[in-house]
């Protein structure tokens, strides 16, 4: 049975523009409207600070205080999950002068967990927003990014899996940047970096597979089909080949590239530089060359279908988040996208400037509007 996780009320606490605020929700899709620059990406970027990483925004933890606060900020949802009602809570602690860096701590029903990671039992999430509509001309860090929130979503241990490698590789470059490097220290860390390379690497080509099966299996026309892939070698053996004998091989690559890499800087090699190439199916074209309304209809299939692929696998239908999502949506495409969004079963999250590209919608939706901070009494 799908359990689709619900969440009933939201507060903010020094996040952003919002000194204070709250939520009481009651429906399963939420719109939230408003002029720009109000604050209604900041209430969606607050709640996808409830999973493990920097949220939307991809922004530190610093980044999301309150500007005129002491430094701290929080967010707590009340899910209504598969474990019943549950508290969720994350944030950071004011800044002190033995603190350089803040900790971001995370709570369920008032009680310490180790990380957010551990959220994933009671809500899962996917969010797309603006800044996501030049994906696919973009760099591939953005892309990589991209993929790492589809795989973080069926398995929330992928977020420090992708950390540990990202310290891994910059202690390495560290280490190559000394005059005569330790060969020992380097062995060791190219041990480590191997392994967390193959791990990181062989879940996102098992993401990969799974959702273009997906996404092959499509047949609504107003949400192309998109055929994906891995470029990295290390992805394309991951699903078909040991991972010790990757691992293996892996540290081979790494130490005989140790004089190329530090001449450069840099690790030139690994699933640090994997890229994600999407076609748009029907046409035969890579997805940087489509259209913009295309390639937001394109990147919408992706989500959509790794949402289902979620209710599927783990019996979770996740919360999704869509930031403006109506910008480069033509009619016909938005009421196919509020049917789909309704079958599927997710509380969802929406924002837009015009109330009125919201009108198919308005009667099935709890409609929140939000000025300068504000939020106005709740209509529905």
């Amino acid at each position: 049975m799908t359990v689709a996780a619900r969440i009933r009320r939201l507060t903010l606490r020094n996040f952003r523009n919002y000194h204070d605020a709250a939520l009481v929700l009651d429906r399963h899709a939420i719109v939230l409207v408003g002029p720009n620059g109000a604050g209604k990406t900041n209430v969606l970027e607050a709640i996808s600070f409830l999973m493990p990483g920097r949220g939307l925004r991809y922004a530190t933890l610093e980044e999301v205080a309150f500007s005129e606060g002491d430094g701290s900020w929080a967010v707590a949802a009340e899910v209504e999950g598969p474990f019943g009602l549950a508290t969720l809570g994350t944030g950071i602690d004011p800044a002190t002068d033995e603190a350089k860096t803040a900790a971001r701590r995370a709570r369920i029903d008032r009680e310490p967990v180790t990380s957010a990671a551990a959220f994933a039992d009671h809500l899962r999430l996917l969010w797309l927003t603006p800044a996501m509509d030049g994906l696919f001309t973009g760099p591939a860090a953005d892309r990589r990014r991209f993929l790492d929130r589809l795989v973080l979503a069926l398995q929330p241990e992928h977020a420090a899996r992708v950390s540990a490698l990202e310290r891994a590789l910059r202690s390495r470059n560290r280490l190559l940047e000394q005059a005569r490097p330790d060969d020992h220290w380097l062995d060791a860390v190219e041990h480590e970096t191997a392994e967390l390379a193959v791990a990181v690497a062989a879940a996102r080509a098992e993401t990969v597979q799974i959702l273009g099966s997906r996404l092959a299996a499509r047949a609504d026309p107003l949400f192309p089909a998109a055929e994906i892939a891995l470029d990295g070698w290390m992805e394309g053996l991951a699903l078909t080949r040991p991972a010790v004998e990757l691992e293996d091989r892996y540290r081979v690559v790494l130490k005989e590239n140790r004089a190329l890499d530090a001449a450069a800087g840099r690790t030139r090699d690994g699933p640090h530089l994997t890229d994600l190439k999407v076609t748009y199916a029907a046409k035969g074209i890579a997805a940087h060359d489509a259209s913009t309304g295309e390639q937001k209809a394109l990147l919408l299939g992706l989500v959509l279908a790794n949402a289902d692929i979620i209710r599927e696998l783990t019996g979770h239908a996740p919360v999704l988040l869509l930031d403006e999502v109506m910008a480069h949506l033509d009619p016909a495409r938005r009421i196919t996208l509020f049917d789909h969004l309704e079958r599927l079963g997710s509380q969802i999250w929406m924002s837009g400037a015009d109330p009125a590209a919201f009108n198919d919608f308005a009667v099935r939706a709890q409609i929140i509007t939000i000025v300068a901070g504000k939020i106005s009494p709740m209509t529905g």
